[in-house]
């Protein structure tokens, strides 16, 4: 027997390793070609579930619908695995009426799965299907079938599941990508979610946690201290930021602030005359670590967060905690 050179046996491998990536990157790129509102009405039905989302799988679409599972529950969509033939078993305890089913089948005539998906039927418990074809019992039996494209596998036989399965978890992806955008799940939800990551609530920024819009608490300069009460009461942060014409932060009311104006005309003065002026304010961009000392230092509560003097938001320190931070 001849020996190979060394150089060509790397260059052979360097060779199937590209083949194989080229070929599983394109059936990504035919996923993406194919996606239809079946995936919208999928997301529908995985965002409405009370409970949570149980994916299921057999054999190595057992071990891409794990993954699922996880992706699915570190991003704020509440998931687990559900084995389809311990489900025959006794397991089919583990599936509610307030969850969803996402059952994964390249061929969708897996027999393992027949009873799991005959149980969401019998118990009208919404399922989502992922299979390679269109007419197969999952698909037929299924609220929504999601496709995958009809794709060569990486394997030179056209055996092993390679492509199939990379399609299905990209898939997958999308979808938790896609639930998360729909909750707005945040950066701070993310690492509330991670405890283990320490580095990374190091830089969570105060942009991330604080409250917006509607949640802050402000008055216009000229409001009636009765105003000015009712909305630091239904906000609950224990003070109002106080705005000018211009909608720039000129002052803060603070439960201190009332204390020292107890009178009886209090009620019948304007937010100006009672507010501290110049108030201390943060920056969005400012690490929310930063804030959390420096409300420790200050011995406050709570800061409101400016851009270009205008109130955008605000952070309580409760949130800081919250968020792991401390």
């Amino acid at each position: 027997m001849t020996a190979v050179a060394p150089e060509r046996v790397r260059d052979d491998d360097l060779s199937v390793a590209r083949r194989v990536l080229e070929t599983e990157t394109a059936g990504v790129a035919a996923l993406a070609r194919i996606l239809d509102q079946r995936f919208v009405r999928a997301l529908d039905i995985l965002s409405g579930v009370e409970d949570r989302v149980v994916v299921t799988g057999m054999g190595k679409s057992g071990h891409v619908a794990r993954k699922i599972a996880s992706t699915l529950s570190s991003t704020g969509t509440p998931a687990h695995y559900v084995h389809p033939a311990e489900a025959s078993h006794g397991d089919l305890g583990n599936i509610t009426r307030k969850d969803a089913v996402l059952a994964l089948s390249n061929s969708g005539e897996t027999p393992e799965l027949s009873d799991l998906v005959a149980f969401t039927r019998l118990r009208k418990i919404p399922l989502v299907g992922v299979t390679g074809r269109a007419g197969s019992s999952l698909a037929r039996a299924a609220d929504v079938a999601l496709e995958i494209p009809e794709a060569a596998e990486a394997c030179p036989m056209n055996l092993a599941p390679t492509t199939s399965t990379t399609v299905m978890l990209v898939l997958g992806d999308a979808i938790a990508v896609a639930l998360l955008e729909r909750r707005g799940f945040t950066q701070a939800d993310f690492h509330l979610l991670h405890p283990g990551g320490q580095l990374g609530r190091r830089f969570i920024k105060v942009g991330d946690i604080m409250h917006k819009a509607d949640a802050v608490p402000l008055v216009a300069a000229t409001a009636a201290m009765t105003d000015a009460l009712i909305t630091m009461t239904a906000k609950s942060f224990g003070c109002v930021g106080v705005v000018d014409d211009g909608g720039r932060l000129v002052g803060i009311i603070t439960d201190g602030d009332l204390r020292r104006h107890m009178n009886g005309d209090l009620l019948t003065r304007s937010a100006e005359t009672v507010m501290t002026r110049s108030p201390r304010t943060i920056v969005p961009a400012l690490l929310a670590a930063q804030a959390l000392g420096y409300m420790n230092e200050r011995k406050i509560t709570s800061l409101f967060v400016v851009e270009d003097d205008k109130p955008v938001g605000i952070v309580h320190i409760h949130d800081c905690l919250r968020a792991g931070i401390g």
